[in-house]
């Protein structure tokens, strides 16, 4: 049986429908989730791993488990990783032997910044040393960050963006999601590092676009300065994560421009593109 944490999240919630499709079972975690959350009979547990023993009706049979560390855990504990640590006797002694960590492309490019970098490292390095199989996905930005825009291009047909000419390989969640059911369902994958991109840089005024021919009417793209982007981003994030992530977005080092070909290595497939994700969710933008 696999656990699935953040199970009700861009990749989560994926990653449940992938894993009940391939008829293996599936127990679906998250803070507040309830059965309409989830595919019919698969079993939802609320928990919250801040408190590890919240997780232990989730753990009683698993084998393997998909483990998310959510911003909402960093700002309870601070660094997670003594947490973590402690979830993970917990669940090895409960017999789960296969753990996939969904981590960050910051944890190498950031690191250190302690939102991106260094707090992603220490929880890396937890998962390195549980004693189970451990394979480490690091995706850099999610084309569902597009989510963000979804209220002004709903109700004013536009979008406002720094950096409107800077690109970035944005990745889907879904295919984060794909690699995540191959790592925790079939071998191969044990101490392996995942560097997860899309097929190709796109910035924020092509993804604007992208929306638009995905909802079928011109969305106009318009470029805050880094002042104003900041001024926003402080309304929803701390500091410390606007500073980094204002940085990987204007200022992007070569890593975090590169395209890996790590999704198309396991999948066998190359990465959707962020246009893909548009038409897909082209509902929430209407």
């Amino acid at each position: 049986m696999i656990v699935v944490t953040g199970a009700t999240g861009n990749v989560g919630r994926t990653l449940v429908r992938l894993l009940t499709e391939a008829g293996e079972p599936v127990t679906a975690v998250s803070r507040n989730i309830t059965g309409s959350d989830v595919p019919r009979g698969v079993p939802a547990v609320a928990a919250d791993l801040a408190d590890p023993a919240s997780l232990r009706p989730a753990l009683d049979g698993a084998d393997a488990m998909f483990l998310l560390i959510s911003g909402n855990l960093t700002a309870a504990v601070g660094d997670p990783s003594g947490v973590v640590s402690d979830l993970l006797d917990d669940a090895k002694a409960r017999g789960v032997g296969r753990i996939v960590l969904l981590s960050s492309q910051g944890v190498a490019t950031r690191p250190d910044s302690p939102s991106h970098g260094s707090m992603g490292q220490s929880v890396e390095d937890a998962v390195r040393r549980s004693g189970m199989d451990w394979t480490i996905l690091r995706p850099g930005g999610f084309a569902s960050n597009a989510y963000a825009w979804a209220e002004s291009v709903r109700t004013r047909r536009t979008v406002a963006a720094p950096f409107g000419d800077v690109g970035l390989p944005f990745i889907d969640p879904a295919d984060i999601a794909e690699v995540a059911a191959a790592a925790l369902r079939v071998d191969g994958h044990a101490g392996q590092v995942y560097e997860l991109t899309g097929p190709a840089l796109t910035t924020p005024r092509q993804r604007a676009e992208a929306i638009g021919d995905a909802v079928g009417e011109p969305v106009r793209f318009i470029e805050q300065t880094r002042e104003e982007a900041r001024a926003q981003m402080l309304e929803f994030m701390p500091e410390p994560v606007v500073e980094t992530t204002l940085a990987i977005i204007g200022e992007p080092t070569p890593a975090e421009q590169r395209i890996s070909p790590d999704v198309e290595r396991i999948l066998g497939r190359a990465p959707r593109a962020f246009a893909d994700w548009a038409r897909r969710n082209a509902a929430a933008f209407r």
